[in-house]
């Protein structure tokens, strides 16, 4: 198969075989700078900034990744919105788009997972594979250890609690839980007044 038709199916949700040699080539470019923004300390923040311009597809402003940070394709499909937070060990299986909104913040040990392979034993011994594109969109907050599976998009403002493993589409402005995570309720005007049950948050 050829390059073209591999990175066509890539991207539209086809199957297809990921030992092409020039695929391989281009991925160990990305993953040489991204080893390269693991290597950078904390304090070296103009290096690391200029690192991700050139790792994403696109990544705005006033965005942080902590290190180590773990990605299929060292974020070369993932589009960033502005103001992005992520903890320690975030991790992307980057092999299609991923879009990230404005002010979303991941806990530490996050994965988002684009990329899955077929059920058929005989397929996966090939080393078939598919991706199907996530969605996060604005003000999301995604707890620590929690997995977003393929083709998932979770609405604007929700939560998803830790350790939970996001199978389906989460609407907006919703706590989602558990697994297979779950809506739990709706955020609601007592959130905006307290925090940690009854506890008021300062004026």
């Amino acid at each position: 198969m050829e390059k073209e038709e591999i990175l066509y199916r890539m991207h539209h949700q086809k199957v297809y075989n990921c030992t092409d040699e020039s695929i391989a080539q281009d991925q160990s470019q990305c993953l040489d700078r991204l080893f390269a923004y693991n290597q950078l300390p904390p304090s070296k923040q103009e290096e690391k900034q200029a690192l991700l311009q050139k790792m994403f597809a696109e990544i705005g402003p006033d965005c942080y990744i902590e290190t180590p940070f773990h990605a299929n394709w060292g974020g070369k499909y993932v589009h960033v919105g502005n103001h992005v937070y992520a903890n320690f060990n975030l991790t992307l299986v980057d092999d299609t788009a991923i879009y990230i909104g404005d002010y979303v913040q991941f806990g530490p040990n996050v994965v988002l997972a684009a990329g899955t392979h077929p059920i058929d034993p005989v397929s996966r011994k090939q080393q078939a594979q598919y991706n199907l594109p996530i969605t996060i969109k604005d003000n999301v907050w995604i707890g620590a250890n929690s997995v977003v599976m393929p083709g998932v998009t979770i609405g604007e403002n929700s939560v998803i609690g830790s350790g939970s493993v996001v199978t389906k589409d989460v609407p907006a402005n919703v706590v989602a839980v558990g697994n297979p995570c779950r809506v739990l309720r709706e955020i609601n005007e007592h959130d905006r007044q307290y925090y940690d049950k009854n506890k008021r948050i300062d004026e």
